[in-house]
This record gives structure tokens, sequence and C-alpha cells, in this order.
């Protein structure tokens, strides 16, 4: 017989990764594609949809060389995306009407700021779809579309990353998505696992334009036999951060991981009852496998990897982020100088997208190596505030927190992480823990992979005690209150 593959691929942010596994869970193959991001105005933020899926099909076509395998091989293939990116298109001929709306976009601040001060409304939106409100989500980039698309609800179609690509990938004829990328939206009723109607109605956006919700371990459609010669089962689709808390085994309460890429996002399992946060978390939808549904409490922090690549790019500090570690061990500790890097406002538990980014504790001796260490820690400092959160929120302690993404890669980081939070850091072997967990709920449905391995490779313990970084996070807090005046 031969041998059999599965796909996990992972539309980014920044990219396309796509990841091909054998029966053995042994890693066979990537590839990876940028795409280009488009900035039209200050808090602007645009991807190109198609675009987008003309590198999907490239970033496949690449593994399936690199292999040298026959797409017959490939036994199905698993989705995950970034979340809460937007598009809309026209149902006859599957163009988009606009550019896809990407999480970070700012526009419709000024409309979440309006709804905001209707405080029973907020309430109602966080009761059903366990979200506060911010541009973040779908909902308001959604209906900011309709209104420059000056088409017929009927001809429109609209959905997240993941559901413009099986309609694509299926010509088509699959308008779906899954409760994990539905929860994302600030239109899904995470209870009764269906769109509010109420929601809708509220945004102004038709139900019949959204797409079909199905458990994150489903049959979504098949992958056009025009693509690649034959037909590739889609058998699971999940929301990035879900994707990776499904990847690290994080399928009970408590169990918690953080995905370190453009952003930071800390997921901990809830179990089968969503629980509701009073400090500025969100409830979100986990993996499900069948009808019954999982939950997670979920806290986000705008700008994690993108920091290192301000410092690359912008301020021309390092020419590549291996050398961060270096710079920021060049010096013994931070001096007093914080960055707090509000660059698209504040996420949890914070939730200000006004406030902008400074730097704090500067004098004449500041040097780049400050400025590196400064960022590191900032990285660190914003999961912190998270876990803080969380434990008020659980009531109960994080014992150990699973790690992935790029950022990981930073020991510096990874150490300063646990001297903060106080508990191991568990660093994943597997970098690319979202697509790990899309090819996973891929494989799963299959049954193809029978042991599900712990990819956890190294593991940092606290080497300071909680007296030695209580003045450390004083002074971040400081920090964060002084951006918050400014």
């Amino acid at each position: 017989m031969m041998e059999q593959y599965v796909i996990g691929l992972d539309q980014g942010t920044t990219g396309t990764t796509a990841l091909l596994f054998d029966a053995n869970q042994k890693l066979v193959a990537r590839a990876y594609k940028e795409h280009r991001q488009s900035f039209p105005q200050p808090g602007w933020v645009e991807h190109n949809p198609e675009e987008i899926f003309d590198n999907v099909l490239l970033v496949i076509r690449e593994l399936i060389a690199q292999a040298k395998i026959e797409p017959t091989q490939i036994r199905g293939i698993g989705i995950t995306n970034q979340r809460e990116t937007s598009v809309v298109w026209d149902r006859h001929d599957s163009k988009s009407v606009y550019p896809a709306i990407v999480w970070q976009c700012r526009r419709t601040a000024t409309e979440c700021e309006r709804l905001k001060k209707n405080k029973p409304v907020t309430k109602k939106i966080q009761k059903i779809t366990g979200l506060t409100v911010d541009p973040y989500f779908s909902a308001t980039k959604i209906a900011w579309i309709l209104k420059q698309a000056h088409l017929p609800a009927k001809n429109l179609a609209a959905g997240t990353i993941d559901t413009w690509l099986i309609w694509k990938f299926t010509k088509g004829t699959h308008h779906v998505t899954d409760v994990t990328n539905a929860s994302r939206t600030m239109l899904f009723d995470i209870q009764k696992q269906k769109w509010s109607e109420e929601l809708c109605k509220r945004f102004q956006i038709p139900m019949e334009i959204l797409p079909k919700v199905l458990p994150s371990i489903s049959d979504f459609g098949v992958i056009h036999k025009d693509y690649f010669g034959h037909e590739i089962p889609i058998l699971g689709v999940l929301g990035d951060q879900q994707a990776s808390l499904f990847g690290h085994g994080a399928t009970k309460p408590f169990q918690a991981k953080c995905t370190f890429g453009t952003g930071a996002f800390a997921l901990v399992h809830c179990g089968n009852k969503p629980l509701y946060s009073k400090h500025k978390l969100l409830t979100t939808a986990a993996c499900s496998h069948n009808k019954k549904a999982q939950y997670a409490l979920e806290g986000s922090v705008f700008m994690a990897g993108s920091i290192i690549q301000w410092l690359r790019d912008e301020l021309k500090i390092i020419e590549e982020a291996a050398q961060m570690d270096g710079l920021a061990q060049s010096i013994s500790s931070n001096e007093g100088i914080y960055l707090v890097p509000a660059f698209a406002g504040l996420g949890a538990p914070h939730w200000n997208p006004n406030v902008r980014g400074i730097i704090t504790g500067m004098h004449l001796g500041t040097s780049r190596a400050h400025i590196a260490r400064a960022s590191l820690e900032a990285i660190a400092y914003q999961v912190f505030d998270l876990f803080e959160a969380i434990k008020k929120d659980i009531r109960k302690k994080i014992t150990t927190l699973h790690v992935d993404g790029g950022v990981t890669n930073s020991n510096f980081l990874m150490q300063f992480l646990a001297d903060i939070l106080q508990i191991p850091v568990h660093r994943s072997a597997m970098v690319e823990m979202t697509a790990y967990g899309a090819a996973k709920a891929a494989a799963i449905s299959l049954n193809l992979w029978n042991v599900l391995d712990d990819k956890s490779t190294s593991i940092f313990y606290p080497k300071q005690s909680a007296s030695d970084v209580k003045p450390l996070i004083a002074g971040w807090k400081k920090a964060v209150e002084q951006a918050l005046m400014v």
C-alpha cells in the first residue's frame, strides 16, 4: 500500500504555511508564501482574498512537488486560519467585492465606541457571543463592507478566511465554517450554537449571507479535482488559536497554552460549559468533534512577533530576529526601561483601541540593547496580564503553560516568561502548532494517527523568585498606566 498523508494548512496574517505529515505524524514537507499587507489609511489593514487563495494553491503544489508524491496519496486536509478577518464575495463569479478586512483593522472603532456606551447592549452581546464589543471581531467589518458593496444580499456570501477558502476549493458548492471561527464573529450564539438573529439584525447583516456552521472535525466538502488532479477531502477546520490548543492536546478543563505569532494568544480549556469572564477576557468555542460544544477562555495580545518585525523593518535595530537574545543578554537588566507596544491599541484585559505605544524610562545611556530587551520583556508582561485575569476568572492556579510559535525560539523570552509567571513553560518541538492542530483534526477524522505524540521538547523552570520579579512587574504596570493616560 502506498504511503498516506495529511495536510495541515495554516492561512495566517502574514502568509500561508502548509505542512505534510505521514501516517506516523512525521513532518515530510513544508511550504510557505507571504502575501501583501495593505494599509490604505492609518489603523486600516487589508488583504487581497484572491492573492491569498492563489498562494494556498501554490504552497500545496509545492508540498506535493517537495515530497514527490501523488495527490491520490493525500487522504485529507485540515484548515486553520487567521480568525475574524472578513471577506464578502459575489456568489455568481466567486470574486470578492472588497479586500478582506483584517482582524487588526481598527476602521470600525468609532462604531464600536458608540455601541459600548449602551451598557445593556454590550452585556447582551457578551452573554450571547462571549465577546466584548471591539473592531477586532467580524460583525462590524462585514457590515462595513456591505455598505460599500451596493449589491443585493441574495447575490452575496460572507465569511471568515476558512469559509472563503472552502468556497473557492469546492467551486461554490460549500458555504460553511466551523464553530471556532463562527464564535469570533460577534454574531454567533455560543450556547445555542447558531447565528443570533437578534445580533444579525442589530448589525444589519442578512443571515442568508452567512455560512452553515459545523463542528470543527466534520465533512466540509472536497477540494475540486481541477486544482490538484484528484479530490482531497476537507475534514477539519479551526480558527488558528483553537487549532493550537487542540494541537497541544489541551482538551480538558484548565489546560493552558499560549501561541506567539503576530500577536500572542492565551487559551485555557473550560470543558463543555461556557465560563463568562468578569475580567475582560473572551469566552470562545474550542474544537468540537460532535454536536457537544466545547469552550475556552481566551486573552489576546495584539503585538508580539510584530514588535520584533517593527524593530527590524522600521527602527533598523536588528537585521534578523535571531539577534534579539544576544542584545537582550548583553545588559544585566532593563534599567527601568519599558515598552508598552500599543501600536494597534491594547487587547485583553484592557481592551482600549485608542491607546498608543510608549517607551518609558529612557536616559542618555539607553542603547539598542535596552530597546531589544524591553521589547522581549513587553511580550512576556502582556502574557502575564492575561494570566492574572485568567486566574481570577477560573479561580484556579495554572500549573503549566504550553507555548508555540516562532517567537518561542527566543530562550531569553521563554525564561523571562517562566520567571514572571512562576510556572514551568513547555516549549513545543512543533513550532507551527496551528498547522499541526489542523492536520491532527483531519487525521483523527480519518483514524490515520494511532498515537498522538507529546510535542513538548524543552521546559523552562523559574529561576527568579516571586519577590525578585515583583518590582519588575510593578514597573510594567506603571508604564501601562502612563500609556493609558496619554
